[in-house]
């Protein structure tokens, strides 16, 4: 999300989660006000080789709940920013917690090798698999779904990339097969988008409807 007025349009769909990109090179980069939210909205920042500094004061400033890391964080980074994070206050009232979670993310094209995930299952709290491309994230396509055939893990994960309308039924396919039993969220972005970071409410009303 970029624009103050497609922010409020948007969060009266009710999404789970709003991203606000926090990348300079992002077109998507996110930079002003955030207009009051509904509480069970959680905003997440995204970040791409950031410093813990960085992503720290991003999330003191803007009330973020979650932290979604991009780059080529090493686990010894998401353990330090976890245990900084865990006792960083947010401003909220004593009724929610001052936690923000730690989502990362991996690229896939074709086929992983889910071995990496082991060094982060300690350190994170969701993972993200994303289509690798030439961008980190928003590229446009997706990657080839059978892979999570192979998922290890029960950690909770966002599937992303390239999905949009034209996925419906291939989602609602995939939400009924057992690789999808840890699926957490269902990421969606440059397929629902106008310019970047501003959103079609409409289109986004529509894939709700037919997600449900």
């Amino acid at each position: 999300m970029k624009f103050p007025d497609n922010i409020g349009d948007i969060a009266v769909l009710q999404p789970d989660y709003l991203g606000f990109i926090f990348y300079e090179k992002s077109s998507r980069f996110f930079n002003g006000n955030i207009p009051k939210l509904p509480s069970d909205l959680k905003k997440v920042g995204v970040f791409v080789n950031a410093t813990i500094e960085e992503v720290i004061k991003k999330v003191e400033k803007y009330d973020l709940d979650l932290v979604q890391l991009h780059g080529e964080e090493s686990p010894e980074f998401c353990k330090e920013l976890r245990g900084l994070l865990t006792n960083t206050d947010r401003g909220k009232n004593d009724e929610i917690p001052a936690f923000a979670g730690i989502l990362k993310v991996f690229s896939i094209k074709d086929q992983f090798n889910f071995d990496q995930l082991q060094p982060y299952e300690s350190v994170c709290d969701y993972f993200l698999f994303d289509t690798k491309g030439k961008l980190p994230g928003g590229n446009g396509y997706t990657f080839n779904w059978e892979v999570l055939k192979d998922y290890p893990s029960t950690k909770p994960y966002f599937l992303s990339g390239g999905i949009g309308l034209e996925e419906v039924d291939k989602l609602t396919e995939f939400l009924g097969r057992q690789e999808s039993q840890y699926c957490h969220a269902i990421d969606v972005n440059s397929k629902f988008e106008i310019e970047p970071g501003l959103k079609d409410s409409e289109k986004l009303e529509v894939f709700i409807k037919e997600m449900n």
